[in-house]
């Protein structure tokens, strides 16, 4: 073999495995939820932050060097996910006490985070439960206590950051919805009732934000593994019947964190399920038909 075939062939075996270890890079980037550097050093507010998914997006947003104001019921709570964070990352971090469904205490929590942190980035609205009965069979005080917390003080929320935002003409806004919000199913309906309202606003407030430049995005799950069910399915039956369907509150968490301050309508997880929910949309007699026994399950 001539000198010149050896140094041609060489390049190109090289060439290739150069492109095989970025490709590589690039998927182990994307699993561990893509180091977000527009985040870095930016105020985030996350409601219903002591466990949970909104725990797991605390912990991702600390890992792209995002300062944080972890808002929830549990002080005790959120002051050992703040240890546990300034431990582990050299960001700033905030524990602050606020139940959304005291809606008239949240303008003077936000006004606190203002004058303490100077600005609030991105805000994320993740507070939120439900409980899975029949509609004969709900209490009144759960169809109040989810729209309270789930619909109300969202939007209360929301209401806290939108001027600052809009007069800035930069920030994020980020609502967990839900799969529900796309495709009710028996003995959720007020749950799905109250995630079709956050849907709506999200899709709205969306409009009205994009003239001044501020991002809004839906986020819609499927199941989580989390404590939500201990709540939503005292009974544990639908948990046992989807447990291995399940979304990894990590794995989800680093999706989220990796599209903040992008221009991202909605992330819908797991795409399977929203799949389902688009099929639905076209047709809903079908789908309720065919799957009628397994939306029982709950």
């Amino acid at each position: 073999m001539e000198f010149s075939e050896k140094i041609g062939a060489f390049p190109k075996v090289t060439f290739q495995a150069a492109c095989d270890t970025i490709v590589r890079y690039i998927r182990k980037i994307g699993e561990d939820g893509n180091m977000n550097g527009r985040i870095r050093n930016k105020t985030i507010v996350i409601t219903g932050a002591s466990g949970g998914l909104g725990e797991k997006i605390a912990f991702a947003c600390a890992k792209n060097g995002a300062n944080l104001v972890l808002l929830a019921r549990s002080l005790e709570k959120l002051e050992k996910i703040k240890a546990e964070i300034e431990a582990a990352y050299s960001v700033a971090c905030d524990a602050i006490r606020l139940d959304v469904s005291e809606h008239e205490k949240i303008p003077a929590v936000f006004d606190a985070i203002y004058s303490r942190h100077g600005n609030i980035d991105i805000l994320v609205n993740n507070a939120g439960f439900g409980v899975f009965d029949e509609v004969q069979d709900i209490r009144m005080e759960d169809v109040r206590g989810m729209f309270d917390v789930n619909v109300i003080g969202l939007i209360a929320c929301t209401k806290a950051v939108a001027p600052h935002m809009q007069q800035k003409r930069a920030g994020h806004i980020v609502n967990i919805a839900s799969q529900a919000a796309k495709m009710a199913t028996p003995k959720s309906s007020v749950y799905a009732a109250s995630k079709f309202a956050v849907l709506g606003f999200t899709n709205s407030l969306r409009m009205e934000m994009s003239r001044f430049g501020v991002y809004v995005t839906a986020v819609n799950p499927g199941p989580i593994a989390t404590h939500f069910f201990d709540i939503a399915d005292k009974s544990g039956t639908y948990r046992k019947n989807i447990e291995k369907f399940m979304l990894d509150p990590e794995k989800l968490a680093e999706k989220i964190a990796g599209a903040m301050f992008t221009n991202r309508r909605e992330i819908n997880a797991p795409q399977w399920m929203n799949a389902g929910s688009m099929i639905h949309a076209l047709f809903p007699g079908f789908v309720e038909r065919l799957g009628r026994n397994a939306f029982f399950k709950k």
